[in-house]
C-alpha cells in the first residue's frame, strides 16, 4: 500500500547536510518503529547511528500511511523504507563504479562510505545519495542486504525518557503561549443552559478568556495554574441540562442476536447473506465476556494549536494526522492545505485515547484566540470519562466432538464498533466522530457507524479459529445504541475472541482427557503454529514440577491469522481472599524476519502487562450521573507488584517476511490466565475482569 501511493526514493529517504532522513507516516507511540526502521536502514547501507535521522510526522511533508494501528508498520513503511534503502544501495554502488572503475564486487558500503576494496578509494555514501536524481523511482524486487553482523541501535529518545529530559507534547513551552482546559458536562446527555455572570466576571478580571460555543465551555489564559482554578470555579457555576440522566443499560443483556444487524464471516471476513442455522445439540456450549475498558493513558490527552487567521498548526500525539486534518478541516470549513499537524509524542498516550479530541478541542480554542499557540490539556478525570472506550463484547462459543476430534465449532460475536477513528466518510462521517462537534451550538449527532465488512477487522478480528475445524459457524452482530462512545483499543474485538476461544479448547481438551497443549496441536495444520508450541512445551518441562497450589494455563492464537503466531503460558496462585497472582510467563513468538529484537520483546511483554491488567482490574462504571471510574482508584490498573517473571523467545524464522507483532499477545494472555485459574480453582471465569469479588461469586455459584 505505502509503496504503490510513494513508489519514489525521495519519498522515504533524502539526504540532509551530512546525514540521510528516513521519512515515514507511521508514529512512535514507544513500539520503537522509528528505532526499527533505522536499523533497516543500517543494515542495507552501513551508516553509523549519527548519519540517521527521523524526519518529523507532519501532514504535507511526512508520506500518508493513515492510522499507526493493526500492528501494520513493519509490514508498510518497513518493507517501503527497505527496499528504498535497497534501491539506494544498487544505485550509489552504480555511481561509484562509473566514476571510479572497478568491478561492482570489489565495492563495499561500510561506516558511512562507499570503499573500493584493496584501495584508498572511500566516497562518503551521503554524498553519493546526493546525486541521485529526486523522481529516482524504487525498484521493490531488489533483495535485501543481510549483514554477517546486525547494528543494534539503541530505543530512540530512551535516554532522554529515563533522565526525565525527553520533550513530551504537554511539555512544550512557546514564546506567547497560553494555556487551557476544557469544562466537561456531567455525561454525555447533558446540555449547558446557562453560566453564572459572575463567575465569568471573576475569571476575566483575573486575564483568563472564556470560550463557549453552545455546551463546549473552555478556558484560557498565560498562567496554567490560573487557568486549572478558573475551569474548576467555572465548573461550579454552570447550569446543566441532565437530559434525563445517563443510561444505566444492562449491556450484557443487550449484547443478543436479537439486538443486532448479523453477518455470516467466511475466512475473516463478513457476508451479506443470510446466517447459517445454530449448531445442533453441542457438546459444549459457553459464553464469554469482556466490559467496557479505556486506554488508561498515564499521561491524559494534550495538543497544542495556534491560528494565524488564515493557517491552523496543530501538534498532536493522534496516531492518525492526516484522517484528523481531514476531520478538523471539514468541521471548521477550511481547505486541508490551510491545516497542518505535527505528531509530538504524548507520555503514555496510544491508541484513540482523547488525542483526536483534544487536538480539534485546541484548533476551536486557537481560533477564538488568534495569534497565540493554545496548550490544551486533559484532566484525568477527562480522559477516563470522556475518551472513546473499548467496546463490551460477549462471544457464544458452541462445539461437536466426535472421537476426541472438534468437528463443528460456532462463535458468535456480539459489539458495538470498534471504528470510531475520525477517518472522511459519507455523511462527514469524520466530524461527526469528533467529541466537541457534539457538544458546539451548531451540534452534531453522534455517529453510527455502519458494520466494518474488511477481513479480520473490528469485533471480528481473531474470530476464525487458526484451527482446522471441518465445519464453522461464525457470525458478526453489530448491536447499536448502547450507551457509550467507543472506539478501537488494542487487538480490537481479537482479544475477548481469542479469550473465548482459547479458554473452549481448554474446556474440551479436559472433556477427552487430553493435554491443552497435544489437543491443540491434533487441531492445527500450520508448521509454524506447531513449532511455537513445542517450544513452548519444551520451556514448560525445562521449569519441573509446579508447586502444590498453583495453576499453569496455556493459549495459543496468530494476530489476524496472518501475523505474530504466540504460545503463552501462565504460571498462577490464587490467595485465600481469593486474589490472583501472576507467578511466571513464557511467551515464544515467531515474527518472521525480527528486525528489532529488543523492540519486538518490549511489545511482547507490554502487551501480556496490558492484557494482564484487563484480565484482573479493569472495567469502566456509570450511573446515571455519568461516568464513576474516573481515577486509579475507581478504575484500578495492575500494579508493579502483581508483574510476573516473564521469559520471551523468539524464534529464528529469518526466512519468512516480518509481519506485526504489537498486537499479538494480548488475546492469549487473557485466556492463559482464564485457564490457570480454572487450574488452581476449578472456578471457569467467563467474564473479565477476573476480579476477588467475581472469583468469589463463582464459588458461591458452584
Amino acid at each position: 500500500m505505502s509503496l504503490d501511493a510513494y513508489p519514489l526514493v525521495s519519498d522515504w529517504l533524502t539526504p540532509e547536510q551530512d546525514r540521510l532522513l528516513i521519512h515515514t507516516g507511521k508514529v512512535d507511540i514507544g513500539q520503537r518503529i522509528s528505532t526499527a526502521l533505522v536499523r533497516i536502514v543500517q543494515e542495507e547501507l552501513a551508516l553509523p547511528p549519527g548519519q540517521l535521522g527521523i524526519a518529523p510526522v507532519r501532514t504535507g511533508h511526512a508520506p500518508d500511511e493513515g492510522i499507526t494501528s493493526g500492528s501494520n508498520s513493519i509490514e508498510q513503511s518497513g518493507r517501503a523504507v527497505a527496499a528504498a534503502a535497497a534501491t539506494l544501495r544498487a544505485r550509489v554502488l552504480d555511481i561509484a563504479v562509473a566514476q571510479q572503475g572497478g568491478e561492482p564486487a570489489n565495492w563495499v558500503l561500510e561506516d558511512g562510505f562507499v570503499h573500493r576494496t584493496g584501495t584508498n578509494i572511500r566516497i562518503s555514501l551521503i554524498d553519493l545519495a546526493g546525486d541521485l536524481p529526486p523522481n529516482l523511482p524504487i525498484d521493490p524486487d531488489l533483495p535485501r542486504h543481510s549483514p554477517a553482523q546486525s547494528p543494534k541501535p539503541d530505543m530512540r529518545g530512551i535516554t532522554e525518557m529515563v533522565t526525565g529530559t525527553f520533550t513530551f507534547l504537554h511539555d512544550l513551552d512557546l514564546p506567547g503561549m497560553w494555556h487551557a482546559r476544557r469544562i466537561s458536562p456531567p455525561h454525555a446527555k447533558a446540555t449547558l443552559q446557562e453560566i453564572d455572570g459572575s463567575a465569568i466576571d471573576k475569571a476575566e478580571a483575573k486575564g483568563i478568556q472564556v470560550i463557549r460555543d453552545g455546551s463546549f465551555l473552555a478556558v484560557a489564559g498565560p498562567r496554567e495554574w490560573d487557568v486549572v482554578k478558573a475551569a474548576r470555579s467555572l465548573g461550579i457555576a454552570c447550569t446543566w441540562d441532565l437530559g434525563g440522566g445517563f443510561p444505566e443499560t444492562d449491556v450484557f443483556a443487550h449484547l443478543a442476536p436479537e439486538n443486532a444487524d448479523r453477518f455470516p464471516v467466511v475466512d475473516g471476513t463478513p457476508q451479506k447473506a443470510p446466517v447459517p442455522d445454530a449448531l445442533d445439540a453441542p457438546d459444549l456450549s459457553a459464553r464469554f465476556e469482556r466490559p467496557y475498558q479505556m486506554h488508561g493513558a498515564l499521561a491524559p490527552s494534550a495538543a497544542l494549536a495556534e491560528w494565524t487567521g488564515t493557517e491552523l498548526d496543530i501538534k498532536s500525539h493522534s496516531q492518525g494526522i492526516y484522517p484528523l486534518r481531514e476531520a478538523i478541516a471539514d468541521s471548521l470549513e477550511l481547505s486541508t492545505d490551510k491545516v497542518e499537524i505535527t505528531h509530538v509524542p504524548g507520555s503514555g498516550c496510544y491508541g484513540h485515547n482523547g488525542a483526536d479530541d483534544a487536538a480539534f478541542e485546541a484548533a476551536l480554542i486557537a481560533i477564538a484566540l488568534p495569534n497565540t499557540p493554545i496548550l490544551l490539556k486533559w484532566s484525568r478525570e477527562d480522559e477516563h470519562a470522556w475518551e472513546p472506550f473499548a467496546p463490551a463484547m460477549a462471544v457464544q462459543v458452541d462445539a461437536k466432538m466426535t472421537d476426541g476430534c472438534v468437528t463443528a465449532f460456532s462463535a458468535e460475536a456480539h459489539s458495538d464498533t470498534h471504528r470510531g477513528r475520525p477517518r472522511p466518510g459519507p455523511n462527514r462521517a469524520g466530524p461527526a466522530k469528533l467529541l466537541a462537534n457534539r457538544f458546539r451550538a451548531d451540534a452534531m449527532a453522534p455517529y453510527i457507524a455502519p458494520p466494518n465488512m474488511g477481513k479480520h477487522a473490528g469485533m471480528h478480528r481473531n474470530l476464525d479459529p487458526i484451527y482446522a475445524f471441518p465445519e464453522k459457524r461464525l457470525v458478526k452482530n453489530l448491536v447499536q445504541n448502547l450507551p457509550h462512545r467507543t472506539s478501537a483499543m488494542r487487538c480490537l474485538g481479537a482479544v475477548t475472541n481469542v479469550f473465548a476461544i482459547e479458554c473452549t479448547m481448554d474446556d474440551l481438551a479436559s472433556q477427552t482427557g487430553m493435554d491443552p497443549i497435544a489437543f491443540r496441536q491434533a487441531h492445527l495444520t500450520d508448521p509454524r503454529a506447531s513449532a511455537v508450541l513445542r517450544e513452548l512445551e519444551r520451556r514448560l518441562d525445562n521449569r519441573g514440577p509446579r508447586p502444590d497450589g498453583t495453576g499453569r494455563g496455556i493459549a495459543y492464537a496468530q494476530y489476524k491469522n496472518a501475523m505474530t503466531r504466540v504460545g503463552i503460558a501462565v504460571d498462577v496462585t490464587v490467595t485465600d481472599a481469593a486474589d490472583v497472582r501472576l507467578d511466571h510467563a513464557i511467551i515464544v513468538a515467531d515474527s518472521g524476519r525480527v528486525i528489532d529484537p529488543d523492540g519486538l520483546t518490549a511489545q511482547l511483554e507490554g502487551g501480556f502487562i496490558q492484557a494482564a491488567s484487563w484480565a484482573l482490574c479493569e472495567e469502566v462504571t456509570w450511573d446515571r450521573d455519568g461516568i464513576t471510574s474516573r481515577d486509579w482508584d475507581s478504575y484500578p490498573v495492575i500494579r508493579f507488584d502483581n508483574v510476573p517473571d516473564i521469559e520471551v523467545v523468539l524464534l529464528d524464522t529469518f526466512d519468512n517476511p516480518s509481519v506485526g507483532a504489537g498486537e499479538a499477545s494480548p488475546g492469549p494472555t487473557v485466556a492463559a490466565i482464564a485457564n490457570a485459574i480454572q487450574d488452581c480453582t476449578g472456578l471457569r471465569m467467563r467474564r473479565m475482569p477476573f476480579t476477588a469479588d467475581a472469583l468469589k461469586q463463582a464459588a458461591l455459584a458452584l
